[in-house]
């Protein structure tokens, strides 16, 4: 009964839910979304400096997320970089001071808070000619008025930056009478003007005051409650921003601190200054209210304006055109003829006419279909992380964020688990679940910020290993059974490869090497056919004649394994062949390919090591030592037990060892000779029992056929910020948010895998002369496309990507 049970609850969920009505489905989300987010875009404004510095929440203790964009979090060097050349002033009270201490600190950490307390306070990088003062004034009153009225009138130099704010020494001094807070208001409208005269030429921000928490306050401060701390916030609000409210050049006011204290006051020292945490938090806003718009910063999109279209986008934006103006027209021609065609009745007889035969649509449809879909495709993906339609937030680590959706996957696979068709190791049905498994692992690892838990991290690095190990492992076999070294074969799979990401270089103004996976599985998959194909062609129908053959072969597998130690070792070497044109102009970043051989080093062995594998498993298939029948073991009862208690105490062993990992950089260098270990370990456990072997997880497998759009996608329409934050699509709602975000994402990457099969027909012809004058037009213009000069080449790529590693 169980069984009838889980067999017609899969039918009635597939029954009412294909994947061509979950595309529809998705569609209609999409246009609703986009609807929404322009229409709250334009009644709120779009403006994420005002969000970044009026709202925002907190994700952990000490992690503060802005209302719909990303903070940078900016390094002493950055900074420095940033506000070269600039003078910053901040006014205000013993608060202020502390906002500016924690900003200074951001420009050098070894900075003390010392000196006069009830003073004015320089700081000077002679380096960066960076120049930070604060000054003294703890009540909004004639002094702080002189004060700026020299910035506007005098001939002292003018702040870039003015953050000033003041209250509570006017509390306190007047032990919190009325008469102090109108004195207060006739105080700051009479400053105004002037500070609204400075907003024309300098960035102007007014703190509003914290909160306080009135239980830790000295006697002397009690009259400072937050009853009157609103009171007078209201009025600088109110005054503030009276005449100038929908100015472009207005006073700002900085109330985010306010919203920051409300959650950490109560771990404050005395009652009235804010923690440390805390001062940072807003020293960072202020940094990035400021440098963002100059540094830009891949993960700190708040003050970022949408970049310009390159010319390069704008050309790709006109095919796309072209292609659905010439796919409408072409479909409008074909219905046409269909109701020309159409049965009709007749008169005389009252018999129904036979109908025509339907016309198959032409090649010229399919591909103007294909770039229709692909081109309506791409402007969601622009939409996403580069136009500033949608929102987008920082990534937090928590542990439930990873291992409960992992669990939640583990209990779908085994919902969907079926029987195999064939029993054989690594089966196709196998290989795909495996696929589809990892891929599933590793998208939750990215959106769950997970890369900052070491132990996670090393287990993922494994999954990358098991990627190329089946890269290895599967070209092998295909080359070694079929023989197939053809230039058919060899286009085909690096189209499959790599149009996608030829497609986002060009739409997303991002270099090859940024989608590192793809380069990587495209390089050793030409690694392993030129191996093979080299003299002498060593294969194995030819191998089964004389035994000779597979010395030679593995004499070939030695001298790729002595290529790759050198290679790994002698980085010089490495760089000068990669730096070759026209390599270059695919494997750099930032004008060197340091990041390249980073990548390929840290998984040198992995694809060696699967090669090996078919090869030794293809040997002795042939030789009939496996037993691969339906539930049988593979190899002798006795033997199979042993071999799997092995495997299984291997595969712990690696577990406590990445787990153990103290320090990435270490684990990094032994990684490349290891994770062979589990990898090799877990094909055993899968496939040494027969009953396991028997069956595979067909909702796996089912991601595992799209595991390469599903990776690549995930840059630009399920993370964002090019995978340093999370896509926001419904905000205020993060579990709902991930659930619509992914579906939509899921739904697009099975579309881009249908038409990259349906353009690998129509562009990869199988005539040789053809198929190579094609490939010599594409190489004409990709060369022309990385040899642009309007190409906008963004120097922090490599550094973004290489501190997210």
């Amino acid at each position: 009964m169980a069984a009838l049970a889980y067999t017609l609850g899969k039918r009635e969920i597939n029954h009412y839910f294909s994947v061509r009505s979950a595309k529809t489905l998705a569609l209609g989300a999409v246009l609703l979304l986009a609807v929404c987010h322009a229409a709250s875009r334009r009644y709120r404004g779009d403006d994420t400096c005002e969000y970044l510095i009026s709202s925002g929440r907190f994700l952990g203790e000490k992690v503060w997320q802005p209302h719909s964009c990303m903070m940078h979090k900016y390094k002493n060097s950055e900074a420095k970089n940033c506000l070269i050349d600039k003078y910053i002033a901040f006014v205000g009270d013993s608060r202020i001071r502390q906002l500016f201490y924690s900003f200074v600190k951001l420009i050098n950490p070894q900075v003390k808070e010392e000196g006069n307390k009830h003073g004015n306070v320089p700081f000077e990088d002679t380096s960066a000619s960076i120049k930070v003062d604060f000054l003294w004034y703890p009540e909004v009153n004639g002094s702080m008025r002189q004060r700026i009225k020299t910035w506007t009138e005098g001939s002292a130099a003018k702040p870039h930056i003015i953050v000033a704010g003041a209250a509570t020494w006017s509390i306190k001094i007047h032990n919190g009478s009325n008469e102090a807070l109108a004195q207060y208001k006739v105080n700051i409208t009479s400053i105004a003007p002037l500070l609204e005269k400075l907003a024309k030429s300098s960035d102007v921000y007014w703190v509003l005051q914290d909160p306080v928490y009135e239980d830790l306050l000295s006697e002397s401060r009690k009259m400072i409650t937050n009853k009157k701390i609103d009171a007078f916030n209201e009025v600088a609000v109110r005054i503030l921003n009276s005449s100038s409210r929908n100015s472009k050049d207005k006073v700002k006011m900085f109330s985010v601190s306010k919203l920051i204290a409300q959650e950490t006051i109560m771990k404050s020292s005395d009652g009235l200054h804010l923690p440390e945490s805390s001062r940072e938090m807003n020293a960072m806003i202020l940094m990035n209210v400021w440098c963002n718009k100059i540094m830009k910063p891949i993960d700190g999109s708040c003050c970022q304006p949408q970049p310009p279209f390159t010319l390069i986008q704008k050309l790709a934006f006109f095919f796309f055109t072209l292609s659905i103006i010439g796919y409408l027209i072409l479909n409008l021609i074909h219905r046409n003829n269909h109701r020309k065609n159409k049965p009709c009745t007749d008169l005389e007889s009252g018999e129904e006419k036979k109908p025509a035969i339907n016309i198959p649509i032409s090649t010229l449809e399919l591909l103007l279909q294909s770039f229709c879909k692909l081109g309506l495709i791409m402007a969601y993906f622009y939409l996403c992380d580069r136009a500033n339609l949608f929102m987008k937030e920082n990534k937090f680590y928590t542990h439930s964020f990873f291992f409960i959706p992992i669990i939640y996957i583990l209990v779908l696979g085994v919902f969907y688990t079926e029987n195999t068709k064939e029993t054989k190791v690594l089966n196709r049905e196998q290989t795909d679940e495996w696929k589809g498994w990892m891929q599933l692992v590793i998208l939750i690892y990215h959106i769950s910020g997970a890369s900052t838990f070491l132990p996670v991290y090393m287990h993922i690095r494994v999954l990358v290993a098991a990627y190329l190990f089946q890269t290895g492992y599967g070209h092998f076999s295909y080359f070694w059974i079929k023989g197939d070294f053809g230039v058919y074969r060899v286009f085909q799979v690096l189209f499959r490869l790599n149009f996608l990401v030829m497609v986002l270089c060009i739409v997303m103004d991002r270099p090859y090497q940024f989608y590192y996976f793809v380069p990587l599985v495209t390089v050793w998959f030409m690694i392993i056919y030129v191996t093979l194909v080299v003299w002498p062609q060593i294969v194995q129908k030819k191998a089964n004649g004389n035994c000779f053959w597979h010395f030679g072969l593995l004499l070939k597998l030695i001298c790729l394994l002595m290529c790759i130690y050198f290679l790994s070792y002698s980085q010089g070497a490495f760089e000068k062949i990669f730096s070759l044109w026209p390599l270059s102009k695919c494997f750099e970043l930032n004008g060197n390919v340091y990041e390249w051989w980073f990548r390929w080093k840290l998984d040198r062995y992995v694809v060696f090591h699967g090669m090996l594998f078919a090869f030794i498993y293809l040997a002795l298939q042939k030789r009939q030592v496996l037993s691969e029948g339906k539930g049988e073991p593979l190899f002798s009862n006795r033997v199979s037990n042993v071999l799997l208690f092995i495997s299984v105490v291997s595969f712990l062993t690696y577990s406590i060892w990445a787990s153990s990992c103290k320090n990435k950089t270490e684990c990094n260098e032994l990684h490349p000779s290891v994770s062979v270990v589990q990898i090799l370990a877990f094909i055993l456990i899968r496939n040494i029992p027969g009953y396991i072997r028997s069956v595979y997880s067909s909702f796996f497998a089912w991601f595992g056929k799209i595991s390469l759009e599903l990776f690549i996608c995930q840059y630009h329409i399920w993370l964002a910020a090019d995978t340093k934050g999370i896509l926001v699509l419904i905000p205020g709602y993060p579990m709902l948010n991930i659930i619509v975000s992914t579906f939509i994402f899921v739904c697009v990457a099975h579309e881009i895998s249908q038409i990259t099969n349906d353009l690998a027909q129509i562009v990869i012809p199988k005539d040789n002369a053809t198929l190579l004058k094609r490939s010599e037009s594409n190489a004409s213009f990709y060369s022309l496309y990385y040899e642009s000069p309007n190409k906008v080449k963004l120097k922090g790529i490599a550094l973004q990507i290489r501190n997210g590693r």
